[in-house]
């Protein structure tokens, strides 16, 4: 069973820019968010894990980045995943060439830390 957790909801969206600045108003709390309602479409078959080294950082996967993979999902074309090579688990963009690999999960979201100061 997963247990809930629900946190806070600001209402509307965070302008990514240089556009103007929030209004007081908008700084309410419309409803609360539980990020495995938002994460995890299959709560059964999905795992956390943590990704190592650099080789898919062009897919936008960094060094240390938690990915959420879901096993229950079918790969296709394209789909990040974990896949079994060599006895080992990897994470690799499925191509024609990768086809007749060992797919262990799909990867539905990779959630990684900004550069700040920030340590834990």
């Amino acid at each position: 069973m997963v247990e809930e957790l629900r946190l806070p909801l600001i209402d509307g969206r965070v302008e990514a820019g240089f556009s103007g600045f929030p209004s007081p108003a908008d700084d309410f709390i419309e409803r609360s968010l539980d990020l495995n309602e938002q994460l995890v479409a299959n709560p059964i078959s999905t795992f956390f894990m943590r990704a190592s080294g650099h080789s898919i950082v062009s897919e936008g996967i960094h060094d240390g980045d938690l990915l959420i993979v879901d096993r229950s999902i079918t790969p296709t074309l394209g789909s990040i995943v974990v896949a079994v090579i060599n006895g080992e688990l990897t994470v690799k963009r499925l191509d024609n060439q990768e086809s007749k690999i060992v797919v262990w999960g799909v990867v539905t979201w990779s959630v990684h830390r900004l550069k700040t100061t920030c340590t834990r």
